[in-house]
C-alpha cells in the first residue's frame, strides 16, 4: 500500500502591516506560528531525506507525515520562517530561483505581485495602464485587441477577482515573453520601483542566507531559474533553467545527489520529468491540490495543500492524509 504524505506550500510569511506593501497576499508571521503548532499537534513533520528513504529504500513514514514546502526565495523565509522552524525543532524544503539569488533581479512573477499590491485600492487605474500598454506595443508583436485578451484570461479563482486574473495570466503567459516582459517592467517603474536591484536585494536571499539553513539541516531544493513556466519551453530551454538551478544547488550545497524540485507555477510536462531524472533529481512537487502519494510513480508529481487550505486556529481538525 503507497504511504500517505500532506506537503503544505508556503510563499510570503510577514507581518504586513509593518511593511511597505500591506495588500501583497502573505500569511501573517502569528497565522505561521499558529499552524506550525497545530500541525505538530497532530502531524508529524518530517524531513525531505525521510520522503526520499520511503520512496526509494522502503522506510515507513509516521501514519500522519507532513512536509514544509517554502517556494521563491524570499528573505521573509530566513528571517521570519527559519526561526520558528529551529524553535520548533523542525524541518522544511526551500526552493529559490537561481535567477533571484545570483543575479539579484526581480523575478517576473515577483513584480506582478507588487505591482498588484501597490496599486490595490486603484485598479482600474491599473487596467487603463495594462490597455494603454497593450495598444502602445500592439503593432510591434502583432497583439490582438484588449477585449479579446480579456475576454480569454479574465476567469475568477479561488484567490483573485477577474480583473486581477487577466493582469497575472496576460503578464504571465498571456503574450509573447518580450511583450510581456517590456509591459511588465514599464508598470513596475511606475507602480513599484525603478531601483531593481536594490529591491531584489531586499525581497530574497542570498547565497549566505542559503548556506546557513543548510548547514542547520534545511532542505534545498531546485525551482528553476527565471521562474518560467516550464512546461511552456523547449527542451533545450528546459536544460537550461535546470542545469542554472542544479548550479545554484552546488553553490549552496557543495555536492548535489539526489535533490528535490518544485516546479515554478505548478508547470511540468513529460520531456521534463525525463530531464530532471537525468539529471539526478529524486523527487518534484507541483501545484496541485491534495495528499501526497509517496510512490515512485508519483515521485515526480507530488500534490500539496496551499498554506490557505489550512486553518488559522492552532486547534482546528483539517486533513487526514490516512484518506
Amino acid at each position: 500500500m503507497s504511504q500517505r504524505l500532506t506537503v503544505i506550500m508556503y510563499h510570503y510569511v510577514r507581518d504586513l502591516s509593518r511593511t511597505r506593501y500591506p495588500a501583497i497576499k502573505a500569511l501573517m508571521t502569528s497565522q505561521f506560528e499558529e499552524q506550525i503548532e497545530y500541525l505538530k499537534r497532530n502531524y508529524t513533520i518530517v524531513k525531505a531525506e525521510d520522503c526520499l528513504a520511503a520512496l526509494y529504500d522502503g522506510a515507513e513514514l509516521p501514519r500522519k507525515a507532513c512536509l514544509l514546502t517554502f517556494d521563491d526565495g524570499y528573505i521573509d523565509h530566513f528571517e521570519t520562517v527559519f526561526p520558528i522552524l529551529e524553535k520548533n525543532g523542525v524541518k522544511g524544503c526551500f526552493f529559490p530561483p537561481a535567477k533571484a539569488i545570483l543575479a539579484h533581479e526581480v523575478l517576473d512573477v515577483n513584480k506582478i505581485h507588487f505591482i498588484l499590491a501597490s496599486a490595490a485600492t486603484r485598479l482600474e487605474c491599473l487596467m487603463n495602464d495594462v490597455y494603454r500598454c497593450l495598444d502602445k506595443y500592439r503593432e510591434r508583436y502583432c497583439l490582438e485587441s484588449n477585449d479579446y485578451y480579456y475576454s480569454r484570461l479574465a476567469v475568477k479563482s479561488r484567490f483573485d477577482t477577474a480583473d486581477v486574473i487577466f493582469i497575472k495570466k496576460l503578464l504571465q503567459t498571456g503574450l509573447e515573453e518580450d511583450a510581456r516582459r517590456f509591459i511588465t517592467g514599464e508598470l513596475f517603474k511606475k507602480y513599484v520601483t525603478a531601483d531593481e536591484k536594490a529591491f531584489s536585494r531586499e525581497l530574497y536571499m542570498d547565497l549566505g542566507h542559503l548556506k546557513s539553513m543548510s548547514v542547520s539541516g534545511m532542505c534545498i531544493g531546485g525551482h528553476g531559474y527565471d521562474h518560467s513556466w516550464l512546461d511552456n519551453l523547449p527542451a533545450e530551454k528546459q536544460e537550461r533553467e535546470i542545469d542554472e538551478s542544479i548550479e545554484l544547488l552546488r553553490l549552496v550545497c557543495g555536492s548535489v545527489k539526489d535533490w528535490v524540485m518544485s516546479y515554478p507555477h505548478g508547470g511540468y510536462n513529460d520531456s521534463l520529468i525525463a530531464m530532471l531524472k537525468k539529471k539526478g533529481c529524486a523527487m518534484a512537487f507541483t501545484s496541485k491540490v491534495g495528499v501526497a502519494v509517496l510512490s515512485r510513480k508519483s515521485a515526480f508529481t507530488m500534490k500539496r495543500f496551499d498554506t490557505n487550505d489550512l486553518p488559522n486556529g492552532a486547534k482546528t481538525e483539517v486533513y487526514n492524509n490516512d484518506e
